[in-house]
């Protein structure tokens, strides 16, 4: 039988597991309320028509690392309309897929709620500057590289569970217990939409393999976070890499080999010459990944041992 390509035999196919996963994590998300993990007592007014206090780096009880990482954070979740618009119009409005799409953007919407009030209240970062820094990527917006529903379905698994390491790690490395139970709130949520993605590309690997297969492919060699094109992201990524929040070696050990394993595509049999062409070019690619994380791992021990000889 061959294997459906266009999109509405795609969506109408999968529809059934969209169902039965939305189903299931209906039953398992948990409600949560943004306003109870802001320490609104620490909060006082700043300049401006409340004549408060301006603010001032010295006010920041954040690590740099941790307040660097956070505004990534949240400036990536700021472009949700974008992000809402991208999945609406690939995987449309109606019946299952239309009541996840929505229910999804209401669960994203409350992050970048629930990390600004907490920036704001506890003074950890520039106000204005972090104004000014939403408005300039959100006008950039966000478009997706590899549009379709098999590209769509497997970026969206890796990048639910690449977004949930890097605020958990987040909040581990704040060194304040308010923002560490926050961001592991955020990322529940965000491990709640991998599984569901996850088991989704699932089930594409069963209807359409090679197709499935290609797209996992085309996805893991092209990756990049949802942030990307946030102001300055290299210079923090390195950051951000540096301080072990998000690095090459989690990425291809938390998040890509995870799902891989999870899903059993390296071990898939029965597929088409593309299809076992595309899984030997992730292998390789994974095989190239791994060292090049080990390579960094490296080069940043140098670095620390650099560095600690210096203090």
């Amino acid at each position: 039988m061959s294997e459906p390509t266009d999109t509405i035999a795609l969506l109408h196919a999968l529809e059934p597991t969209v169902e039965t996963n939305l189903n299931r994590h209906l039953a398992t998300a948990k409600e949560w309320f943004p306003h109870e993990y802001v320490p609104w007592s620490a909060g006082r007014d700043f300049n401006g028509i409340m004549g408060g206090e301006e603010w001032s780096p010295e006010q920041s009880q954040l690590p740099e690392l941790a307040r660097t990482s956070l505004i990534v954070n949240l400036l990536t979740e700021d472009n949700l309309p974008s992000y809402h618009y991208e999945i609406a119009t690939t995987f449309g409005r109606d019946g299952a897929w239309g009541t996840w799409v929505h229910r999804w953007t209401a669960e994203e919407g409350r992050h970048g709620t629930a990390i600004r009030d907490y920036l704001t209240t506890t003074r950890a970062v520039d106000p204005v500057a972090l104004e000014r820094a939403r408005m300039t990527h959100m006008e950039a917006g966000f478009a997706n590289q590899q549009p379709g529903v098999l590209p769509s379905i497997s970026y969206v698994s890796f990048q639910e569970l690449a977004t949930r390491v890097s605020h958990r790690n987040t909040g581990h490395v704040s060194g304040d217990p308010v923002c560490d139970q926050l961001l592991a709130k955020v990322a529940a949520d965000e491990n709640l939409h991998m599984l569901f993605y996850r088991n989704l590309l699932g089930a594409a690997l069963e209807l359409a393999p090679n197709g499935t297969m290609r797209a996992i492919t085309d996805v893991v060699k092209s990756f990049q976070m949802p942030g990307h094109g946030i102001e300055g992201f290299g210079r923090k990524a390195v950051q951000i890499a540096m301080g072990g929040i998000y690095d090459l070696r989690i990425h291809h050990d938390e998040v890509l080999t995870p799902i891989l394993r999870q899903l059993k595509v390296l071990d898939r049999t029965g597929l088409s010459g593309e299809g076992e062409k595309a899984r030997d070019e992730l292998a390789e690619f994974l095989a190239g990944l791994d060292a090049q994380a080990t390579r960094f791992e490296e080069k940043r021990a140098a670095v620390q041992a650099r560095k600690a000889a210096r203090e």
